[in-house]
């Protein structure tokens, strides 16, 4: 059985249960994937509050004053280009890369299912405080607080539903995660559009990160906590998280409810192997972030580090949480930008429903490359719109045809990310790695993402501002550059048992030559 760079840890008792669902699959899966609630309300929310005109002029006053003197001259590309309002929108996100690191240590002592709950409650915190905010100190203190709890659920969710899901329908599982990023992304812009002619819209559209906590947490108390009553449907952690926490008997029960069996002999054939491959990772004592880094675990390390860095430097999270301003920014007007957002929305959790259907029918290979292809071809043809209708200086005003064809192409770009690069950037690092590093190896490709997405929040404006239409050719160079890196290095990963993972490393031309099987397997011991 392989744990940690070791034997495959329960390939046969998995296979029994690999296409089964049960209706404790589904229901809890539901509710922990709803965690991505909080992380996508917020990534909307944020975007389109920076363009309205109260929350403008209480906090970011020369943002207003581009405007008004800008006359016939304004650079269209610079208008929001402010240190003060990057460090808003950014300051979430170097919370989030620090939690996240936190969250690998804290899931294995006390469980993923503890760690969703910390997570909500710290987001909760956040989201009263910027409600309530009265000068940017406490804007920018709700926003790191929003980034602790968005770190924590974002390490603990993915690694949650990929050790509960059964391997034939993991990846349909997991995309739930992204599908409430997108789905919350799309209900913060309709939220924005409802308040934007407010003057206190911009704290009812903070200040409703509430709701969405308050959802989540009430799924997490009716389903995922420990039962009070005789609900079959009640568990309280995965299997795998139990018995590391020594919590054996638990994991019996919870192992039933999940597999939908009262076969005594196939749930204790299951979590021998669980409870074996416990026993020889715990046997090594060695840190889990030095096991990550031994040969073996090359593959899994290099994956957890590209795929998110590569997501980010798709431009989609960009383009999700400053979509109000871009539109603003090449002359929609304001109403127009957050409808322009709203639509996008729509578009994103589209696609997402319809990788779902059929990421465990063509795999995630398939999905990479032709997401990667689709989204290539239209950011070139963004910078050439753009370059085309607004001029190089930015000074000419966008007419409505060249509008249009922006939104249109932008909504195309969100598709192809929707069925790709948007739900298996959460999946592959999630289903990758053993046992004994999983929850280490999740932390680094969520610290990885929020590192990313901190360094691009922090400068996209102002690339806008200096390169202008060129700043989307920028992300089309690296979408080809991930597009390669799939096609050569990424080996198919679909229906593959979650502790069997080690036999796609051993077959592939590259990464064969780093996992052996003489040096995954122990040998036996007389």
């Amino acid at each position: 059985m392989e744990i940690g760079g070791m034997a495959d840890d329960g390939q046969d008792s998995d296979n029994r249960f690999n296409g089964k669902i049960t209706s404790a699959v589904v229901i809890t899966s539901i509710v922990a994937a709803s965690g991505g609630l909080i992380f996508g309300f917020d990534i909307g929310i944020s975007g389109g509050v920076t363009t309205m005109k109260p929350f403008l002029e209480k906090f970011f006053p020369s943002i207003l004053k581009k405007v008004a003197s800008g006359g016939a001259e304004l650079n269209v590309y610079c208008v929001y280009d402010s240190e003060v309002s990057t460090a808003f929108t950014s300051s979430l996100y170097i919370a989030g890369l620090v939690a996240s690191l936190a969250a690998g240590r804290l899931t294995t002592a006390i469980g993923r299912r503890s760690i969703m709950v910390v997570g909500g409650c710290t987001f909760f915190a956040g989201a009263l405080i910027n409600g309530a905010s009265q000068n940017i100190f406490m804007l920018i203190l709700g926003r790191i607080l929003l980034g602790f709890g968005v770190g924590f659920t974002n390490q603990a969710t993915p690694v949650y539903l990929s050790e509960m899901a059964p391997s034939k329908w993991r990846g349909a599982f997991s995309t739930g995660f992204q599908f409430f990023i997108g789905l919350a992304v799309l209900i913060a812009n309709c939220i924005n559009y409802g308040t934007s002619k407010l003057s206190w819209g911009w704290r009812l559209s903070l200040g409703l990160a509430i709701v969405q906590f308050a959802n989540h947490l009430n799924y997490i108390l009716k389903y995922l906590l420990p039962p009070t009553g005789t609900s079959a449907l009640v568990i309280s952690d995965t299997p795998s998280s139990l018995v590391e926490r020594g919590k054996i008997e638990q994991a019996k029960q919870s192992l039933a409810k999940v597999r939908g069996t009262n076969n005594n002999t196939e749930i204790e054939a299951e979590l021998a192997d669980l409870i074996k491959a416990c026993e020889i990772a715990r046997a090594s004592k060695e840190e889990p972030f030095v096991t990550i880094l031994k040969k073996q675990h090359r593959p899994h390390l290099v994956m957890s580090i590209a795929i998110p860095f590569f997501q980010q430097m798709s431009g989609i999270n960009i383009i999700a949480f400053y979509a109000p301003v871009l539109f603003r920014s090449v002359g929609l007007g304001n109403n127009s930008a957050l409808l322009g957002a709203i639509i996008l929305g729509v578009v994103n959790v589209g696609s997402i429903l319809v990788s779902a259907c059929i990421v465990d029918r063509f795999g995630r290979r398939f999905l990479f490359i032709q997401g990667g292809v689709q989204m290539f071809i239209c950011q070139v043809a963004i910078a050439c719109t753009l370059a085309a209708s607004i001029g190089e200086n930015g000074s000419k005003h966008i007419i409505k045809q060249y509008g249009a064809l922006v939104l249109a192409l932008m909504c195309t770009y969100a598709a192809g990310f929707g069925w790709s690069w948007s739900p298996l950037s959460w999946l592959i690092p999630s289903e990758i790695f053993p046992m004994n590093i999983r929850s280490t190896g999740q932390s680094i490709s969520v610290a990885v993402n929020f590192a990313t997405t901190f360094v691009l929040s922090q400068t996209f404006l102002a690339m806008l501002c200096h390169f202008k239409y060129g700043a989307f050719l920028f992300f089309a160079g690296w979408i080809f550059v991930m597009t390669m890196f799939i096609v050569m290095f990424m080996p198919e990963t679909k229906g593959v048992a979650i502790n069997s993972m080690h036999q796609v490393w051993e077959q592939h031309w590259f990464w064969g030559r780093y996992v052996k099987r003489s040096v995954l397997v122990p040998q036996q011991r007389s």
